[in-house]
């Protein structure tokens, strides 16, 4: 099966696009289209995609998002629990807003790990991009972080690690996934609008409106 997925499906520019690569291609559009509508779906088929660039990233030689694929897996069944019962009373988890307690821990937890992952990567590996593959991998943490609590500030975060992946994935000669993140970025904006709609949505709900006062008889 490995060997299968590590195959080549088609050849572009000249750099052989594997199977793994291509159904990574089909299954990440997917899963983000439904993370847009917040579907529960999308982490059982985020797992799927996962594996499937955990062996694309390894054979390319980044290690950094290799690994972080395992770290996904994780997230995706916390992200799936959560999404069922994360919310008030173990309901369904809504749209919210990061809170500035939280922003300081994801940014101190940011910079302590970009600067280990960059000098494990450039000390230990072969890689030949330690740095942005170090900084795409704690983004891409932290914005699946968000995204298992329903953060509305996690698209900015995913949509900061795709401006870094896309000129990377094509630096690596991975061209169709370069071009799979250019449209996880305009997914990505779609979704910032659809959450911002839904949080709006759901603020307006809670407001009460102001009638008239009740006639005593």
């Amino acid at each position: 099966m490995i060997d299968w997925l590590t195959g080549t499906a088609f050849v572009v520019a000249g750099t052989p696009t594997t199977w793994a690569e291509l159904l990574g291609f089909a299954t990440g559009v997917l899963t983000v289209w439904l993370v847009v509508r917040q579907r529960i779906a999308n982490w059982p088929l985020g797992i799927a995609n996962v594996l499937l660039l955990m062996l694309l990233f390894w054979t390319a030689g980044l290690y950094a998002d290799a690994a972080l694929q395992i770290v996904y897996v994780g997230l995706g069944l916390y992200g799936w629990w959560a999404w069922l019962f994360g919310g008030e009373r173990r309901t369904r988890l809504t749209v919210s807003r990061t809170g500035r307690g939280e922003w300081w821990a994801l940014a101190a937890v940011g910079v302590v790990l970009t600067g280990v992952i960059w000098l494990l990567l450039d000390r230990a590996t072969d890689s030949t991009v330690p740095l942005p593959d170090a900084l795409t991998t704690v983004l891409s943490l932290l914005a699946t972080y968000g995204q298992t609590r329903k953060r509305v500030e996690s698209w900015w975060l995913w949509i900061t690690a795709d401006l870094v992946y896309v000129p990377l994935y094509a630096y690596k000669g991975l061209y169709l996934t370069a071009t799979l993140y250019v449209i996880f970025l305009g997914l990505c904006v779609l979704g910032l609008r659809e959450w911002r709609t839904d949080l709006r949505r759901g603020a307006s709900a809670t407001v009460t409106p102001v009638g008239p006062a009740p006639v005593v008889a």
